[in-house]
C-alpha cells in the first residue's frame, strides 16, 4: 500500500483553511477595536470566533476519521470526502461570519462529510475485525 498522498495534501489544505479562519478573527478584532483577552462585545467578533472555535473542535473528528477512511477505503476517495468538508468550512465561515443563520448549509456540508468518513472507517473496521 502506498502512502496516501492526495489524503495528506487534503490534511493541509484543511490545515491551512483553519489558520486562514485565525487570521480571519485577528482582523475582526480590529475592526471592532477589541483587543485580546476580551472575547465578547461585538457581535461580528463574536461570530468570528465561533467560526474558529468550532472549527477547532470538529478538526481531531474529521482529521481522524479522514486518515482511517483513506487506510480502509482509499487516498483518491478520502481526499475527495476531504475536500468537500474543506468547502464545507469555508461555507459555514463566510456565512456565519455574514450572520449566524447563514452557517446551516456549511454545517450540514461539512456534518455529512465527517459523517462518511467516520462511520465508512468504522463500517471497515468493524468488517475487517469480524473478517
Amino acid at each position: 500500500m502506498s502512502f496516501p498522498n492526495l489524503t495528506a495534501i487534503v490534511t493541509l489544505l484543511a490545515l491551512l483553511s483553519y489558520v486562514w479562519m485565525v487570521m480571519r478573527v485577528g482582523g475582526a478584532r480590529r475592526k471592532s477595536g477589541i483587543a485580546a483577552p476580551a472575547m465578547s462585545g461585538d457581535p461580528m467578533l463574536e461570530r468570528y470566533l465561533r467560526v474558529q472555535g468550532n472549527t477547532l473542535e470538529w478538526l481531531p473528528i474529521f482529521l481522524g476519521s479522514l486518515w482511517l477512511f483513506a487506510h480502509y477505503w482509499g487516498d483518491v476517495t478520502a481526499a475527495a470526502l476531504g475536500l468537500v468538508w474543506i468547502v464545507g468550512r469555508v461555507l459555514y465561515a463566510v456565512g456565519y461570519s455574514a450572520a449566524a443563520e447563514k452557517r446551516e448549509l456549511g454545517f450540514m456540508v461539512q456534518g455529512i462529510a465527517t459523517a462518511v468518513l467516520l462511520f465508512g472507517a468504522l463500517g471497515k473496521a468493524i468488517l475487517v475485525v469480524l473478517g
